[in-house]
């Protein structure tokens, strides 16, 4: 490099004018990272519109990283257009105060991912915006629950810890019949089990944190859809949100998306096995999986879905004691404490169902005992029956 002026060392690897050649093409895409984005002169900077992935504006309003994700998301979703927040609770929020008003009613189902009832219970009730729960599995409750302020109809399939699979054509036509609008979490199904858009649905939003990044180790959220304009009401909130994403992160997902088809089956099939060997066991009452025969919605996932999360619950038999159901839980070795799915290392949460669907879900005939969730990841499923087996015998033998 020549030199045209004197100048400063710092100054000098600041605008240091060496540029890369072009040409260098690897099999994970570059990293970008950048709060401002630099402009040739004004008439490029007065001439970008942040709207469109024509350029690059700010960096909260896209990098090639982030462009590059979002629409590989929206390729995984089916969809058209893909907007990243930084998790799926903050992706449940936009799709939220995108499409909801003073006045405007939202539903629920009351087996929905319990931080979403949460915020329609705090930040929605504050704002004016009211909500009410129904039943997944009552398409006829549902449509006659629709009344003139409703906007919003949310979805999950299955659903959130107890795994009942809705009738989700149903629930959809019932809400399109009354010109609302819907919403689908769709982090169970990741876009791998069946093509959500397929039910008709209008927005599908999905935890990144799950199985796309599939490594346990980044929070992030997505929300796709397939029409422009409900595409750029998302985008317009989420700009004045000051919603983003970091680089690194977006990296980490993307390179996860390669193998996630591979990582979904292999859990999926391990979760079956184990799932159908503790249906066998005398401890359990019932086991709660899609995919199994008896499932609540089981004929619903049939005939939506070809692959099911490798995710399920169990419902220990109401004799047992919180004491003995938490010892079973603290007994496991290989499955791990804690929240979350879709990582590499198994996991188990027991839940507390009269604090999670009030004091009467263990009325009802598929709920009525102890809940344990278990979530697979890639330890070797004889290991994994065998820790059970072992925790089983230690907490229960007694009883």
């Amino acid at each position: 490099m020549t030199r045209t002026m004197a100048r400063d060392i710092t100054t000098e690897l600041i605008h240091h004018a060496y540029q890369p050649p072009a040409g260098f093409e690897a099999p994970q895409p570059a990293v970008h990272k950048a709060s401002t984005i630099l402009f040739k002169d004004v008439a490029a900077l007065r001439a970008r519109d942040w709207r469109e992935k024509t350029g690059y504006t700010y960096g909260l309003h896209g990098t090639p990283t982030t462009f590059l994700l979002e629409e590989r998301i929206a390729t995984l979703e089916g969809g058209n257009f893909c907007a990243l927040a930084p998790s799926g609770l903050a992706a449940v929020a936009l799709v939220d105060q995108a499409l909801l008003s003073q006045g405007d009613e939202v539903l629920l189902p009351e087996n929905a991912y319990g931080p979403g009832i949460a915020l329609a219970r705090g930040e929605l009730a504050r704002w004016g915006i009211t909500h009410r729960l129904y039943d997944p599995m009552d398409v006829a409750g549902l449509a006659a629950m629709i009344g003139p302020a409703t906007r919003l109809v949310w979805l999950e399939a299955p659903g959130s810890v107890t795994m009942e699979f809705p009738d989700l054509h149903g629930l959809v036509a019932a809400a399109k019949a009354r010109g609302v609008a819907t919403a689908l979490d769709n982090t169970w199904g990741a876009g791998i089990a069946f093509r959500a858009f397929d039910s008709g649905v209008d927005i599908v939003m999905q935890a990144l944190t799950k199985f796309p990044s599939g490594g346990g180790d980044v929070l992030m959220g997505s929300v796709v859809t397939r029409d422009a304009a409900l595409h750029e009401r998302i985008k317009l909130t989420h700009m004045r949100l000051g919603l983003g994403v970091s680089g690194n992160d977006a990296e980490l997902v993307l390179r996860s998306l390669a193998t996630i088809s591979l990582r979904y089956a292999a859990q999926d099939q391990a979760a079956r096995a184990l799932a159908q060997w503790l249906a066998t066991r005398p401890e359990i009452t019932r086991v709660l999986h899609p995919a199994l025969e008896g499932a609540p919605g089981h004929a619903h996932w049939r005939a939506t879905c070809t692959a099911a999360a490798g995710l399920f619950s169990v419902m220990l038999d109401a004799r047992y004691s919180d004491a003995q159901v938490d010892a079973f839980v603290d007994a496991l070795r290989l499955f791990r404490i804690g929240y979350s799915w879709a990582g590499p290392v198994s996991l188990v949460v027991p839940y507390d169902l009269a604090e999670m669907r009030g004091p009467g879900a263990r009325q009802r005939e598929h709920l009525r005992g102890h809940l344990v969730r278990f979530s697979l990841g890639f330890e070797a499923v004889p290991d994994l029956q065998a820790d059970l087996a072992q925790a089983l015998e230690r907490a229960f033998k007694a009883a």
